[in-house]
């Protein structure tokens, strides 16, 4: 199998440098299709991957970047009608056999994405696998209550943005010479501190709508494989497209990050090979062979088992296999106050998202702290986890971060949900409301503990609040708030599975 470089023509005529790998054997082939920002050369061994199962691959950098000329603008340009126009190039060749599938991960997952949202026709392909899915420019910038994505914003702008190339360490080297440069302000202008023009930053944080990639979905009809990791901070996005697809749509939850990768603590029988699965996958969804209703699974990380997830949330064969259960702020069984029932939330000195260490209790208090009692036995999480909160801010703006920490007998800290809203409730007037804390997979062992923090403030992950009721990206003037939370009525809410019915992801994924 031989890897050629083509140039594909978008509809404007600008020439689309696409790397295609055909299988040794006569036509004629599916397709697949990679449109990504980070290099095709990169999907060099995944394109052989797909040619050695019988499709032809092509992997194509995006308008603008590496071997494609012309001008990117992420998320807001040209990535429908190039994907259209690739996909109907595809179907034009004499190896083809008329049907494609579109692929990515990240970003390339939202070229994928729109690509198979387009009109009808020959650029509309015919299945989409999207992992890890960056679903849009507004859905990247912020969490779905308002909080601004700071750090991994920064971050991804510094390596990719306004730029054909990458530097995928730009950040790291600037803090490196300027170790507050995240604290710049207004945020707005914190690019005039790396040291080249990014023109595109200030308008990531225009104020336009999230979920429109999901509501489209609402009306595909194509098949979908969304993959996810409960370790990437797009997971709940991931989620939430596969709930509202409109197609046959599956699920893959596992213990990833990001790049789906695991950690140490991965069991050997959480790792699935990925290539072979999508390739499965992919030969049911062109053939029609998938079952119309949505299905999935989800890791129970740690264990090495995996649970079925259905539309209506997670639960296994049985109507009462996951349960929701409540670890109550007030009860001795659940999370007992350690200190911070009043605390400071000051934007100046914020709670820090890059460290797990939580202070004293003879130190001011800048956050609420709880502890659970150990666990009397092994606890299976899979599905949403919740925090409600009874609490009174006396700024007009406040941001409440809920970080919740598995501890295992010895002490160690292994971060397990997150989740961050944005309240204008009226000062010093107290409120009840929630803060998702996202979908959780995980086998936590005997003895270990919950520790929850509820702050004003998860800095640099998140902007920081300036509590004067100004707008975070563009305020330069920072207030600090006085917070109480209300034990009686606050109760962190997980899903436990309660009858342990396992299945095995590869043939729930590809039924």
């Amino acid at each position: 199998m031989n890897t050629a470089t083509v140039h594909i023509p978008a509809p404007d005529g600008t020439p689309l440098a696409t790397d295609l790998c055909l299988p040794d054997a006569p036509g004629p082939h599916p397709a697949v299709v990679i449109r990504t920002p980070y290099g095709r050369t990169a999907h060099r061994a995944e394109l052989r991957g797909w040619a050695a199962h019988g499709f032809a691959a092509l992997a194509q950098d995006v308008r603008g970047r590496h071997g494609s000329p012309g001008a990117w603008h992420p998320y807001r340009d040209h990535e429908e009608s190039d994907g259209a126009a690739t996909v109907a190039w595809a179907r034009e060749q004499t190896w083809s056999g008329g049907r494609v599938v579109v692929a990515g991960s990240s970003y390339a997952a939202h070229c994928a994405l729109v690509t198979a949202l387009g009109a009808p026709g020959d650029g509309r392909p015919d299945a989409v696998i999207a992992a890890v899915p960056a679903l849009g420019l507004a859905d990247t910038a912020r969490e779905p209550a308002g909080p601004e994505r700071l750090r991994a914003r920064a971050g991804w702008w510094a390596a990719h943005g306004d730029r054909p190339d990458s530097a995928p360490d730009a950040l790291a080297h600037a803090l490196a010479a300027d170790p507050r440069l995240l604290e710049h302000l207004p945020v707005t202008r914190l690019a005039d501190r790396l040291g080249r023009a990014l023109p595109s930053w200030p308008g990531l944080w225009d104020d336009c709508p999230r979920g429109r990639t999901v509501l489209r979905g609402s009306a595909c009809r194509l098949p979908l494989l969304a993959v996810g990791g409960t370790r990437d901070p797009f997971a709940e996005d991931t989620v939430a497209l596969w709930r509202g697809w409109g197609g046959p749509a599956r699920l893959l939850l596992g213990p990833w990050s990001h790049r789906l990768t695991a950690d140490r603590s991965e069991s050997a029988a959480d790792r699935l090979n990925l290539g072979a699965l999508y390739v499965r996958w992919a030969r049911a969804a062109l053939a029609g062979r998938l079952e119309p209703e949505r299905r999935g699974v989800i890791t129970l990380g740690g264990s090495g088992r995996w649970h079925q997830v259905s539309q209506e949330g997670p639960r296994g064969r049985g109507e009462d296999s996951t349960r929701t259960a409540a670890w109550p702020f007030d009860a001795p069984a659940g999370l007992r106050l350690l200190h911070g029932a009043e605390f400071t939330a000051d934007p100046a000195r914020p709670v820090r998202s890059d460290d797990l260490a939580v202070p004293s209790g003879t130190a001011p208090a800048d956050r609420c702290l709880l502890l659970s009692p150990p666990l009397p036995r092994p606890l299976d999480l899979a599905g949403p986890a919740t925090a409600r909160i009874h609490a009174t801010a006396d700024t007009p703006a406040a941001d409440w971060a809920v970080r919740l920490t598995a501890l295992d007998p010895a002490g160690r800290a292994d971060p397990l949900a997150f989740g961050i809203v944005r309240r204008t409730d009226p000062p010093g007037q107290a409120a009840e409301f929630t803060v998702p804390l996202g979908t959780l997979g995980r086998r936590l062992p005997a003895g270990t503990r919950l520790r929850a923090e509820i702050a004003g403030h998860h800095f640099p992950a998140h902007a920081r609040n300036p509590h004067t009721g100004e707008n975070p990206v563009t305020a330069t003037r920072l207030a600090p708030s006085r917070r109480a939370v209300t034990a009686r009525g606050s109760a962190l809410h997980l899903t436990v599975v309660a009858r342990r019915r396992y299945v095995e992801p590869v043939p729930e994924i590809c039924r």
